[in-house]
């Protein structure tokens, strides 16, 4: 096949990261939920943890799916039946790091700063860490088959209503 024709399956670049982060993170920032879970594969792993439980490998999560259907029921969750004050984030990444990259799949690791904007103005930093996540390249797109949202901090408020 020529480069860029249809059904063509493209390598993961840089660029193609960098790229994803961007739409990915305008989903949460733009309050458009409902397009983030089409960020992931069928079958995925999301989950946000602490440092200190990614270290100790510890399996649960504050926030912990392991498909693409979980996470659409979150954000129908956080449309219609979850009750909370009225946030919105704005995220600050940093650089990915590829750490192996086959080709068709890319494991990586990028630093992030999360802004939570409360409806009455007040920004407070809301969380840091690092995402962990493993792409794979379907056709043009890319999709996270996993994406571990590990937390510096383990003071984490129990208000995460938005994901990460």
């Amino acid at each position: 096949m020529t480069a860029g024709a249809p059904g063509m399956t493209h390598p993961i670049t840089l660029e193609r990261i960098m790229a994803f982060h961007a739409a990915y993170i305008r989903c949460i920032d733009n309050d458009d939920l409902e397009a983030w879970p089409n960020s992931f594969a069928d079958e995925c792993l999301y989950k946000i943890t602490t440092a200190e439980n990614h270290r100790l490998g510890l399996e649960a999560g504050i926030i912990f799916a392991n498909s693409k259907r979980m996470l659409i029921d979150r954000v129908a969750a956080l449309r219609g039946v979850n009750i909370y004050e009225k946030q919105s984030y704005r995220h600050i990444l940093g650089l990915p790091n590829i750490l192996k990259n086959g080709g068709l799949e890319a494991d990586t690791e990028t630093p992030f700063l999360v802004v939570r904007i409360m409806h009455n103005g007040q920004s407070d930093l809301f969380a840091s860490g690092v995402y962990i996540d493993t792409f794979r390249s379907k056709g043009d797109m890319l999709l996270l088959t996993k994406r571990f949202v590990v937390c510096d901090s383990s003071r984490i408020d129990t208000l995460v209503a938005l994901p990460l």
